[in-house]
C-alpha cells in the first residue's frame, strides 16, 4: 500500500507484469475486483508487449548490436562462442544439454557484459584519475546503470545488446557520476567529454531499449500481478 488516494493499473514493459496500486486503507479483495473490472484493458495492454524472443534453437538476438542465430550443438559440451557466417550471417554457437540451453546462454551473456563493462568503465576511470569501487552485473527493469554513494557501479548484463557506442556511453554516465552525484550541467559536460556520442546513445536507447528485455522470456510464463 503507498499514499495513494485511488486503486490504479499499469503494465511494466521489462517486467512484463501488472501492478495494482492501492489506498492506505484499501483491500486485497477491493484491489482483485478492480483488477478484474479492468481484465480487458490489462488483456489489451499485455497484447501490445514486445513479442518474447526465448533463447531457443535459430532465435535470432542481438549481441552488441548485432544479430547473431543460436545454434545448438550436444557435441563438444560446455563450449559458447561467437562466430561469423557466409554472407556476414553471424551465429551464437551453444554446446550442452537441450534443457540448459536458455541457462547457459544467460551465463554467457552475463559473462560478456561484465567484460565489456569492466574495460569501459575502467577506459573512463583512467581518464578521470579516479576509480570504481565495485561492478556489478545483474538483470536490472528500472535503469541501464547506476552509482553509489560509496562508488560501487551496477549495470544491466543486457547492455551487451547494444550497439558498442551505447554499452560505453553508459559505462561512462556512470563514471561521471563518480565525479558529479547529479544530473547537473556539470555532470553531463564530464559525460560529453567522455562519452562524444552520448545523444546518439541516448537516441538508440529512446527507440530500442524497452524491446531488450524481451529476449531470454519464455513467452508461455506466467503474467505477475503485484499489489502496491
Amino acid at each position: 500500500m503507498t499514499g495513494a488516494r485511488r486503486y490504479t493499473l499499469r503494465v511494466r514493459n521489462a517486467t512484463r507484469d501488472v501492478v495494482i496500486t492501492m489506498p492506505k486503507k484499501g483491500s486485497l479483495t477491493a484491489a482483485q475486483d478492480f483488477a478484474q473490472r479492468h481484465a480487458a484493458w490489462i488483456a489489451t495492454r499485455l497484447h501490445r508487449l514486445p513479442v518474447a524472443v526465448p533463447f531457443r534453437a535459430g532465435a535470432i538476438i542481438p549481441v552488441r548490436g548485432i544479430e547473431h542465430e543460436i545454434i545448438h550443438r550436444n557435441e563438444l559440451r560446455g563450449r559458447v562462442e561467437l562466430i561469423g557466417g557466409e554472407s556476414g550471417a553471424r551465429k551464437l554457437i551453444v554446446c550442452c544439454d537441450e534443457g540448459h540451453l536458455s541457462r547457459r546462454i544467460h551465463d554467457f551473456l552475463k559473462k560478456e557484459a561484465r567484460k565489456d563493462l569492466a574495460s569501459a568503465v575502467r577506459k573512463h576511470t583512467d581518464s578521470l584519475g579516479f576509480s570504481a569501487r565495485r561492478i556489478t552485473v545483474r538483470d536490472t527493469t528500472s535503469r541501464w546503470g547506476s552509482c553509489s554513494a560509496t562508488g560501487a557501479l551496477n549495470f544491466s548484463w543486457r547492455l551487451i545488446m547494444t550497439p558498442e557506442h551505447v554499452l560505453d556511453y553508459l559505462a561512462a554516465h556512470e563514471v561521471a557520476h563518480l565525479v558529479h552525484m547529479n544530473h547537473s550541467d556539470d555532470f553531463w559536460a564530464v559525460t560529453r567529454k567522455l562519452a562524444p556520442q552520448t545523444e546518439r546513445a541516448e537516441a538508440w536507447l529512446h527507440v530500442h531499449g524497452a524491446s531488450l528485455h524481451r529476449f531470454g522470456v519464455e513467452p508461455d510464463q506466467a503474467v505477475l500481478v503485484n499489489v502496491r
